[in-house]
């Protein structure tokens, strides 16, 4: 007697696409956000407690006005000491840059790369229809870089 088999014919496995590497898969989502009113000691004091070097500035409603970091401070912190003036006395908003290059969060790593390479900023705000949803640095690519080449030569 002979053997019946019941399966059907296989269907030819499909090849995974690649996945698209994008700026909201790498993005750091929780974000310590300043505002414009804040004290700049105080900036400085979450800048250490946090180890981190710069953030986003947003208004009382969450928009986007500016981005702080530490080297927006150094002009003024030797400038402070040349005129004998106090710096911690003023507020973010004399610090910030702005207005703020920012990268949608459906755009490639790639375009976050060119845009690092061509700009000497560590970090860029990423938004979604206009809102700050979170923000990638240049580490942020780097990871995305090792995690290409190792999907790649697998």
């Amino acid at each position: 007697m002979a053997i019946k088999s019941f399966q059907g014919v296989r269907a030819k496995p499909k090849p995974a696409p690649n996945p698209p590497l994008l700026v909201s898969d790498y993005m750091t989502r929780e974000l310590i956000t300043f505002s414009p009113d804040q004290s700049i000691l105080e900036v400085m004091e979450l800048f250490i407690r946090h180890q981190i070097s710069g953030g986003p500035v947003v208004d009382d409603k969450g928009i986007l006005v500016g981005i702080v970091s530490e080297a927006d401070f150094m002009k003024q912190i030797s400038e402070s000491r040349y005129f004998n003036m106090p710096i911690l006395e003023k507020q973010v908003a004399f610090f910030m840059s702005s207005p703020v290059n920012t990268i949608e969060h459906d755009r490639t790593i790639f375009d976050a790369a060119l845009y690092f390479h061509t700009n000497s900023r560590r970090r860029l705000p990423v938004l979604n229809n206009g809102r700050l949803v979170g923000q990638i640095s240049r580490r942020d690519i780097v990871v995305a870089a090792l995690q290409l080449r190792s999907q790649r030569w697998r």
